[in-house]
């Protein structure tokens, strides 16, 4: 008879830039002020890339570094690294190709995933998919992005949001019954255009022009991104709920994209969740596109108990949103 494995998290990483920007610098910056940014989006400073030569995959390769270290885990043994982003290091090289050189992952092969803010939760189902398997044994998930390359600093209504980071987690064979369980994905392009990089890819290749007029930076309609997030989260974790047999009381923890206070609220009073059940660090870090759901999990990783149900939600640009069920387990090192 063939084993059947689950996919299982069993170490996590993260890595946050030094320089911090706190909302009192972005009044020096742009026509806003910190009350105003706190009261509609939750964000009281973010940490920000100043080195142009640090990209993306030097955030990761620093979360892989910490993720190793915490998991006393050789870097030969990982097989396989998948890199959620949406501001590769280029556009023919894969940021995890050049990860695998910078943090010595010489016996793994990798690639990247670009679902922008739900871009960790698609690359954490294709590499479950591989240990399920049963093909790899390790398989290094990463969500992470240089949002500052991306940002324009004259536009108050998306500089204020954005931040640079980087989490990841090891993925590994259980025959027990935990880890992934189940999740639910949509995506509907027809939402693209409220939510976009307009210029740096074959639709609208870089030009002086597109320099010029600021469309290789991020723009966004966020009443129609606002609303669109907290219903498709919202639904895609009700039909979790539905699909699993799961109530409210159930869940011990909801790791949600941490796009902006109102919406993680909002979406947890959809879900008829407490406060005390959804987990916040926005007001830290703001919005780390890929990043926010693994540094999430780095962060309240003290918080959480083998056997525990939890729910992963996310909404990004495409427009790509849905959730992901998984019961915890211990992580390397902890006692059971």
């Amino acid at each position: 008879m063939r084993i059947r494995y689950n996919a299982a998290i069993t170490a996590l990483g993260g890595y946050l830039p030094d320089t911090v920007l706190t909302n009192k610098a972005l009044e020096e910056m742009v026509d806003t002020n910190s009350e105003w940014i706190v009261s509609r989006t939750g964000i009281k400073e973010r940490r920000i890339v100043n080195d142009d030569n640090f990209a993306t995959s030097d955030l990761v390769t620093m979360a892989v570094k910490n993720l190793l270290e915490n998991a006393q885990m050789d870097p030969l043994e990982v097989e396989c690294i998948i890199v959620a982003t949406a501001t590769p290091d280029y556009i023919m090289v894969s940021t995890a190709s050049v990860v695998c050189e910078k943090a010595g992952l010489t016996n793994a092969w990798g690639v990247d995933s670009n679902a922008a803010c739900s871009g960790f939760l698609y690359a954490l189902t294709l590499g479950s998919s591989l240990v399920e398997s049963g093909r790899y044994k390790n398989v290094i998930v990463v969500g992470a992005d240089k949002n500052s390359s991306i940002v324009n600093y004259t536009d108050r209504n998306t500089c204020i949001l954005f931040g640079d980071g980087a989490g990841a987690v090891l993925l590994e064979q259980t025959t027990e019954d935990v880890g992934i369980i189940d999740n639910v994905f949509r995506t509907d392009g027809t939402g693209r255009e409220h939510l976009i990089v307009l210029a740096g890819g074959s639709q609208t290749p870089s030009s002086i022009d597109t320099v010029n007029n600021k469309l290789n930076y991020i723009s966004q309609n966020g009443r129609v991104v606002f609303k669109a997030a907290v219903e498709g989260m919202s639904d895609t974790c009700a039909e979790i709920f539905k699909r699993n047999d799961l109530k409210a009381a159930d869940i011990n923890a909801l790791v949600p994209h941490q796009a902006n206070l109102r919406i993680i609220n909002a979406v947890g009073d959809k879900l008829g969740l407490t406060m005390d059940q959804v987990k916040i660090n926005i007001d830290r870090y703001g919005n780390t596109t890929a990043a926010t759901i693994p540094l999430c999990l780095w962060d309240y990783k003290d918080d959480f108990k083998a056997g525990d149900n939890m729910i992963l939600t996310a909404f990004g640009a495409g427009f790509s949103w849905g959730a992901t069920y998984l019961k915890w387990t211990n992580l390397r090192g902890q006692n059971s």
